[in-house]
């Protein structure tokens, strides 16, 4: 039965906004017909004077929640990608084993491929889990394909020893109590670790919660499950950490409470010579929505690093 709370009419107006921005949303078959990405894309006909840059959301809501606060400012500069990654939103897979965080940048660079001109390189953002991603589309795609990368509050130095502090702070036994909230009081908790100033939801009443709990994590709950157990980071012999060729932008929330600060230095010197790092104040998890002209403003000025950048 559909949802008659608030979440739908959210789901609504964050759709039209990325309508707003110009954007197309298309369902990309893959992989013979096994693998359907949803995105919102450029429009046929966008000037090619345009460079592109793909927008990957984090671990929660779809990308017209996430992104909602960036694609009408960055519409304007550049022919956007925005995917749902695998198992979120309109997107999934057949194939049974498609669950770490490489086999989603597979798929992002076979969405790629498919929807942007050939020879043409593009950009990539991702925030948290889509950070996670982002680094391996850079690594796989290398710099012929992939110009800049930005990773924004994700921590690509993540081990059972992160996991571990994070479950105290959300008080929680399993990670996927704390991301993927089934009740009120799971959903309060994930916004007070994911937002600097979450005061506004301390007075959220129980059932507006429970109808966002519900409206956005609930759908594919076994298949988000596995990919939370998917994530390779913290296995040493599936994954290891080494400088990207590409010029980087790591992107942190000073107040970040899902990956802390001190994270941020250590991955942003991983990255190596390339990589610089920002730390936007007065921010947590998500700058891009406590401080949208912030974070827009860094995008900007790393992408397109030319004089008269502001919004």
């Amino acid at each position: 039965m559909p949802s008659l709370g608030i979440a739908p009419l959210l789901d609504a107006y964050f759709r039209r906004r990325f309508a707003a921005a110009g954007l197309v949303q298309e369902s990309v078959p893959l992989d013979g017909g096994a693998t359907t990405v949803q995105c919102w894309r450029f429009p046929p006909g966008a000037s090619e004077e345009l460079p592109v840059l793909v927008l990957l959301h984090g671990f929660g809501p779809p990308a017209t929640w996430q992104w909602r606060r960036q694609v009408g400012p960055l519409s304007r500069r550049f022919r956007l990608v925005v995917p749902d990654l695998l198992f979120f939103g309109g997107s999934g897979t057949a194939a049974a084993d498609a669950r770490s965080e490489a086999h989603q940048a597979e798929a992002v660079a076979k969405l790629v491929a498919a929807v942007v001109p050939a020879g043409t390189r593009v950009s990539v953002a991702g925030t948290s889990y889509g950070g996670f991603v982002a680094y391996h589309i850079a690594r796989l795609l290398g710099p012929a394909a992939v110009a800049r990368v930005v990773i924004a509050s994700s921590d690509l130095l993540k081990a059972e020893a992160d996991d571990r502090a994070l479950l105290r702070r959300g008080g929680a036994e399993r990670v996927e109590d704390v991301m993927l909230p089934r009740t009120p009081q799971r959903m309060r908790r994930l916004l007070d670790l994911a937002y600097h100033r979450p005061r506004h939801f301390s007075f959220t009443p129980a059932f507006v919660l429970r109808d966002l709990a519900q409206y956005l994590y609930t759908d594919k709950i076994e298949e988000k499950k596995e990919l939370i157990k998917g994530i390779t980071l913290a296995d040493k012999d599936r994954f290891q950490l080494t400088p990207l060729p590409q010029e980087v932008l790591v992107l942190w929330g000073e107040h970040d409470q899902i990956f802390p600060i001190e994270k941020a230095f250590k991955v942003a010197r991983q990255l190596g010579a390339n990589a610089r790092l920002e730390i936007l104040k007065n921010t947590g998890h998500m700058p891009q929505e406590e401080d949208s002209k912030q974070f827009n403003q860094a995008l900007l000025n790393f992408l397109l690093p030319a004089p008269n950048s502001s919004f």
